[in-house]
Parts: C-alpha cells; structure tokens; sequence
C-alpha cells in the first residue's frame, strides 16, 4: 500500500488533523519556508503526535550535528535532505542509525538517472525545493525499484492518477493538503482516502 507524508506541519491543529485522518509520516519544515518550524515548536508537536505516525525533519544545508540532535532528542525520526547535502553526510546519519530521504528536483531524464544513484534510504522525486503546488513532468520517470515518494503539486484531485500510473512507494503532499495556507483536515482526510482506495 501507497505511504503518505502530510508535510509542513505548524499548528497544534494540524497535529490534531494528521491524528484524526492517520497518514504514515508528517514533515516539519527546518529550513526556511512560510511553514518554517523551530526545534522546541516541533518538539511540543511531536509530542501531540500520535504514535505510529513517524514525523520527517526537513533540512537544506543544516550542519549534521544540528540534524543529528534533533534524530537523537526524538523530535523527528527521520532526516529529509533538500540542499547540496553530500553523500559523505547521508551517510554519517546513516552511521548513527537514522534512515535518510534524499529529495531530488526532476527536469530530465538525468536528473532522476543521479536521484537513483543515491545512498540515501528513501528517494523523493519534486517539482522544486519543496512546497511549491507544482507537478513535474511524470513521463521523466522509469520503474523505480527502490522506498521513493513523489512529491511535487499532489492534492485530492491528482494523487488517484499519480498512484494508477506512477505506483509511488508513498506519496509526499504539503500545499494541496491546505486552505489558504493552513492544513485542511477535509483535504488531508480525502487525500488519504483516495489513494489507500486505489
């Protein structure tokens, strides 16, 4: 079954929302972004998560000691890499026992050819830097055989097709889970529906 990733948490409510509707993972946004959380903010959020739901830390170009302190204190499980993160640091998480998402921005054939070449545990294939409501072109895309999220302009009215076509092994949804910038639980519910109906 299709993985699903509610990202850019900010709210106590959206803490409440993701509860209710049960996704596997939820992202809190490190690095600059309008849904930007600080570390004692993700920690009191955290600690409203329920369990069984596995919270992602969003970083781009954070040293590792900061990404590894916040694996170790608990506030997130796993490290998500969106900069210029080498595979040197990949592994350096991986060594201290933390799995590791590493997002790649897709534009051609090649770029995905260099996403498949990574250590990293989970691939997650973007439009842009993230949070952007923008689909990519997923024709660019072969069979991948290895835990990989698509991201990139998903909401209720394309995640259907995206899981027929594309088969994701999960599926990384920020901006089209929300109403005018904040989660939207409706959303949230109906794009899990969806697509654990396909």
């Amino acid at each position: 079954m299709t993985k699903i990733k509610i990202c850019g948490l900010t709210r106590m409510a959206d803490i409440a929302a993701v509860n209710a509707a049960k996704p596997d993972y939820i992202g809190f946004v490190f690095a600059e972004s309008r849904r930007r959380v600080v570390p004692e903010q993700a920690a009191e959020l955290r600690a409203a998560l329920s369990p069984g739901i596995v919270p992602v830390g969003v970083f781009v170009n954070q040293p590792v000691a900061e990404i590894l302190r916040l694996l170790r204190v608990g506030t997130i499980s796993i490290a998500q890499l969106h900069g210029q993160e080498s595979d040197a640091d990949i592994r350096q998480i991986q060594r201290a026992g933390f799995p590791v998402i590493r997002a790649f921005r897709v534009q051609n054939a090649a770029d995905t050819a260099r996403a498949l070449q990574s250590p990293a545990d989970f691939l997650l294939l973007d439009s842009g830097s993230g949070g952007t409501g923008q689909v990519f072109d997923w024709s660019l895309l072969p069979k991948i055989d290895r835990p990989w999220f698509l991201a990139g302009g998903l909401s209720p009215e394309n995640v259907v097709e995206a899981a027929k076509t594309l088969h994701p092994w999960g599926m990384d949804v920020s901006s089209g889970a929300e109403t005018d910038g904040k989660k939207d639980l409706a959303k949230i519910e109906a794009i899990i529906r969806r697509i654990r109906n396909v």
